[in-house]
């Protein structure tokens, strides 16, 4: 109809296509010209014929120019992708490795506290007030060494009067046995004295007995963990003053599951960890006899070989000994990255998941405590 009307025809786009194009330029008035200067025109006013109205040329050739204008829309709206500069899509990775379940023999791991053989509390053994500090907390003493003294004046008092009386009934017992032997002094004479000498150093020694129960003294070598005395305080028969305790050895208390206690044996190898990250060889020293009924358990005491200063008497650890077979989930170690991140692949998608490892197995897996299932596929992971 455009023709008809003219023979105005859409022009070709610009800048679309594998080639740019750079046609004369279309104006609105250009179809205008072409219908004015048609000899159709021409002859028909020469028939006497009364040639169309210009104005509508004019919107026929407007028509003609919009219509052009979305044709060209329309064309590069369809280009490609590749073309428009759309990103292309990310290649999932390759499923390498299949998460598994492998049987091991592991140590049996079970929770323990440590303890040392030598751990006493020391408490007043005499009524009185502290007068005076000699250790204090974390001070390492030997057995004997004085800790505490209580004040002792009555005690001493006591002590001189006995050893007054004592030496007194000394000197008489020795002048008596003279007595006796020339007669002048009878039989039952001398044993009366005997025994009042005896008596005079019973005296003696109670006397200075408590003298002594004043002093305040270590009751073996060790390390002060606990001081509750304090100078000037009055304290009672019983009152803990200090609490002495041996830093080694140490050792700690389990009861192992009856299947596996059958086959341990004193002087069997063991480890303990406290959770630093470090073991410590320990040895079975002492093992009970039979298994506790009710509970199906065998008692086990272990002594930690070489504690050093990591491990001290109270801690909770974990002691490993013996051997039993278990099945755990299991995967490569190259599917698993250091950070504890794996790439489970599943139908065509790769997710990012985290990870807790365990053991390592040898051969190249590792024990996987969560995180994967069995029969998922992983990736490998990064380095």
């Amino acid at each position: 109809m455009i023709e008809a009307y003219g023979g105005v025809r859409p022009r070709e786009c610009v800048g679309v296509g594998p080639r740019e194009r750079s046609p004369r330029a279309l104006t609105p008035w250009h179809g205008v010209n072409e219908l004015s200067s048609r000899p159709s025109d021409r002859s028909g006013a020469s028939r006497g014929i009364s040639p169309r109205p210009r104005g509508i040329y004019t919107s026929l050739a407007v028509l003609a120019l919009a219509a052009s204008a979305a044709a060209c829309s329309t064309e590069a709206r369809s280009a490609s992708p590749q073309q428009a500069g759309a990103p292309l899509a990310a290649r999932t990775p390759v499923a390498e490795f299949f998460v598994d379940t492998s049987t091991v023999r592991l140590p049996i791991e079970l929770p323990a506290q440590l303890y040392a053989e030598h751990d006493a509390v020391v408490v007043a053994r005499s009524a009185g007030t502290i007068q005076q500090l000699d250790a204090e907390l974390g001070d390492r003493v030997n057995a004997g060494q004085l800790l505490a003294r209580l004040e002792s004046t009555d005690q001493s008092i006591a002590l001189a009067g006995a050893d007054a009386s004592y030496e007194s009934m000394t000197r008489v017992a020795a002048r008596t046995r003279l007595l006796k032997k020339g007669g002048g002094a009878t039989a039952a004479d001398s044993e009366q004295v005997e025994f009042q000498l005896r008596q005079a150093e019973v005296a003696r020694r109670k006397a200075q007995h408590d003298v002594e129960l004043t002093r305040i003294v270590a009751p073996f070598a060790g390390v002060v963990t606990s001081r509750l005395a304090r100078p000037g305080r009055y304290v009672s028969v019983g009152d803990t003053l200090f609490r002495v305790t041996e830093p080694a050895p140490l050792y700690a208390r389990v009861r192992v599951p009856e299947a596996t206690g059958r086959q341990l044996r004193v002087g069997d190898s063991a480890s303990v960890s406290s959770g630093v990250g470090s073991d410590f060889p320990a040895r079975v020293v002492h093992a009970a006899p039979f298994i506790d009924a009710p509970s199906g358990t065998r008692e086990l005491v272990v002594r930690v070989t070489n504690p050093g200063s990591a491990l001290l008497a109270g801690s909770t650890v974990s002691v490993r000994l013996g051997r039993e077979p278990r099945r755990v989930v299991s995967a490569p170690r190259e599917a698993v990255a250091a950070d504890g991140y794996a790439i489970v692949v599943d139908n065509g998608h790769s997710t990012l998941r985290p990870v807790t490892v365990g053991r390592d197995l040898g051969g190249g897996r590792v024990e996987i405590l969560s995180g994967l299932s069995v029969g998922e596929r992983l990736a490998r992971a990064p380095r």
